[in-house]
């Protein structure tokens, strides 16, 4: 029971358009003392999540989150594990008194997003995992956090990636670590065979824009046992398989006939401000002569936190009308396999990577910067980085 009206947005299910919980479109938003009943389907095996869709920025940081996971239909759809484990990814910005506080009228942070200064694993600091010598575990992998890209490193284990948003992957891989932005999920199974304690990391590159340096930085997010005494072998042994599964080749080969297709319609990512303070506009002049293609944290925090949804609007804008945001509009029919281009312009007052998420369908990755993505997967949210184009193909198999 909150005092901010608020809906359900079930991020990554092809579910019927009017449970998609996006206010003003898809339904009223739901007052304090109302009800609004949400019929969900899930047409596809993975891990999915939900949240509001009014001021996220408030009330997922109360809490107001949540995984489904979805079992497959049969056996044999993963490799074989000891165990599953769910991580829901998060962060908080606090001080002494507590939660920094949010605006009441719009959002703060929003030059960057809100990032926080405590990592959350389910919620909480401090992850522990205690896992026997040879064991292997599939992790299930969310970020809910408001800005923050994780980058994932399962010290002491190897790991290798094998599905993400909507499906597994044409060939699982080995990985060091795994990139995680706000709103995706990875698959991620891992062996530890080395007796020990060892850290579960968010390991990136900073940036400290006054310096114009980048840096390494860490940040433990929990710790994991491994116990000297053995796990029966049988998942082990088969974790060395790298798998291609025949079905995803299969659905797939249905849509190459399409990857080379003219693109559709494009897209230009980008921001307008107005009306900001003065010492934030001589400060964005030297923020923005050291760009990283991705933000992995916050370097101008008190900048950030003075700009607000009043100053500051993120936009979409139609490369062939010029129309931004709500007012583009597109037209297609069910079965429609349409390519659109997002170009994220690294000439805007403050270039920044952005997360595209498309509610209600599945896209493929195709290429970045034209270089053809040779391991596809299904997703529904993928990151651009500053100054990246990047071509998905939309299925579109969901009316609404």
């Amino acid at each position: 029971d909150i005092e901010q009206p608020t809906t359900v947005h079930w991020h990554g299910l092809r579910l019927d358009n009017r449970f998609d919980g996006v206010p003003g479109l898809t339904q009223a938003p739901v007052g304090q003392g109302e009800t609004f009943t949400y019929e969900v389907r899930f047409p596809d095996a993975g891990i999915y999540w939900y949240h509001p869709h009014v001021r996220e920025d408030i009330q997922q940081d109360l809490g107001l989150y949540g995984n489904m996971l979805v079992d497959p239909p049969g056996a044999g759809y993963y490799g074989p594990v000891h165990r599953e484990e769910v991580l829901i990814l998060d962060d908080l910005l606090l001080d002494d008194a507590g939660l920094i506080p949010y605006g009441d009228d719009a959002p703060t942070h929003t030059l960057m997003g809100r990032f926080g200064n405590v990592m959350l694993v389910n919620g909480a600091p401090d992850y522990r995992l205690t896992v026997r010598r040879g064991e292997v575990v599939r992790f299930f992998l969310t970020n809910v956090a408001n800005a923050r890209t994780f980058n994932v490193v399962f010290e002491g284990g190897r790991a290798k990636v094998v599905a993400s948003d909507v499906s597994r992957y044409e060939r699982e891989a080995w990985v060091g670590s795994v990139p995680i932005a706000p709103a995706e999920r990875y698959v991620v199974e891992v062996r530890f065979d080395a007796p020990g304690t060892y850290a579960l990391k968010n390991a990136i590159q900073a940036v400290d824009h006054f310096r114009g340096e980048f840096y390494p930085h860490v940040d433990t997010l929990g710790l994991v046992t491994v116990l000297d005494e053995p796990a029966p072998p049988g998942p082990a042994a088969a974790f060395d398989t790298l798998r291609a599964p025949a079905d995803v080749r299969r659905d797939l080969d249905a849509f190459r006939p399409f990857f080379d297709k003219p693109v559709d319609h494009t897209l230009t990512l980008g921001v307008r401000v107005k009306n900001l303070p003065l010492p934030i506009m001589l400060a964005m002049e030297l923020d923005t002569l050291y760009v990283p293609p991705v933000e992995w944290n916050d370097a101008m925090p008190m900048m950030n936190w003075l700009a607000t949804a009043h100053e500051v609007t993120w936009l979409l804008r139609d490369a062939a009308t010029g129309r931004e945001n709500m007012d583009v509009h597109w037209d297609f029919r069910q079965g429609d396999v349409v390519k659109l281009r997002v170009f994220n312009d690294p000439e805007t007052f403050h270039p920044m990577h952005h997360p595209i998420h498309i509610h209600g369908q599945r896209f493929l990755v195709l290429s970045m910067d034209g270089v053809p993505n040779d391991n596809l997967v299904w997703k529904d949210t993928a990151i651009i980085p500053v100054g990246s184009t990047a071509d998905l193909l939309v299925d579109m198999s969901n009316p609404g």
